[in-house]
């Protein structure tokens, strides 16, 4: 049986702050959307991503809530150019997340980084 992600599920410090960054800065369809959980479509073909509250969600779990920094994951969004690359970007920061890596050409393409308002990792990249 092969592996295949059907929904990714991140903590969040606020429910309705991240559920206003991934709907209206991002452009996310919410699918569901109660008091401790939200549920979006990131586009056809894709993964849902499911929001819960960072303590909830680490309960569920059965781990400690505490953490910082990199947290070894990333999420990584290929778009079809240097301009949809930059876009994206500019949408994250204007809806309240952090560019931590420029926008910026490679051998192989052309790629950034931002961060979500919980500092989620978010890479943006084209091969053209």
């Amino acid at each position: 049986m092969a592996v295949q992600v059907t929904a990714i599920m991140i903590g969040v410090e606020s429910l309705d702050r991240s559920k206003k960054f991934y709907a209206e800065g991002l452009g996310c369809e919410i699918a569901q959307d109660y008091p401790h959980f939200v549920a979006l479509n990131l586009g056809e073909g894709s993964s849902s991503l499911a929001l819960y509250p960072r303590e909830a969600a680490a309960q569920d779990a059965g781990v400690s809530p505490e953490g910082s920094g990199f947290r070894g994951v990333s999420f990584h969004y290929i778009v079809d150019s240097k301009d949809a690359v930059d876009e994206v970007m500019k949408s994250a920061v204007a809806a309240g997340g952090d560019t931590v890596k420029e926008a910026a050409a490679t051998q192989w393409g052309y790629f950034g980084y931002f961060a979500d308002p919980d500092g989620h990792l978010w890479k943006v990249a084209t091969g053209s």
